[in-house]
């Protein structure tokens, strides 16, 4: 099976970079309604509860399929899922943050996606960095 494809989820992609910032400051980022709009996109607003759903003011719609504060977000986006999750290194200093997306429909969207979520961590990077 090529890289990326799985039996259960199609293709997906996982991208992940170690922060130099605490978890709770990572999470206080990510859930917040400037971090959401860097990750989901503009105008989505979550509700935490299981088959909440949203919109993007760019007309993307899905549902949340778990949140699990200071730990992960799980929501659909359009016909593919997106992961956000957060594991704190031992010392507590610094934070793996990791997106992952499944169902994606060919390995071309597979690439395209594994540069959005690049690109994504590099403006969540920043934006933390700048607080």
């Amino acid at each position: 099976m090529p890289t990326g494809l799985t039996r259960d989820a199609g293709w997906q992609i996982g991208v992940s970079r170690t922060l130099p910032h605490p978890a709770p400051a990572v999470w206080d980022f990510v859930s917040s309604t400037e971090g959401i709009a860097l990750w989901l996109g503009p105008g989505a607003v979550l509700v935490p509860e299981r088959g909440a759903p949203y919109r993007t003011a760019a007309g993307v719609t899905g549902e949340v399929r778990g949140y699990r504060p200071h730990d992960r977000i799980r929501v659909t986006h359009g016909t593919s899922t997106v992961q956000v999750a957060l594991a704190p290194t031992a010392d507590g200093a610094r934070t793996m943050l990791r997106f992952h997306q499944e169902h994606l429909s060919s390995a071309e969207e597979r690439e395209r996606q594994r540069a959005h979520w690049q690109h994504v961590l590099d403006r969540v990077a920043a934006a933390l960095d700048r607080q």
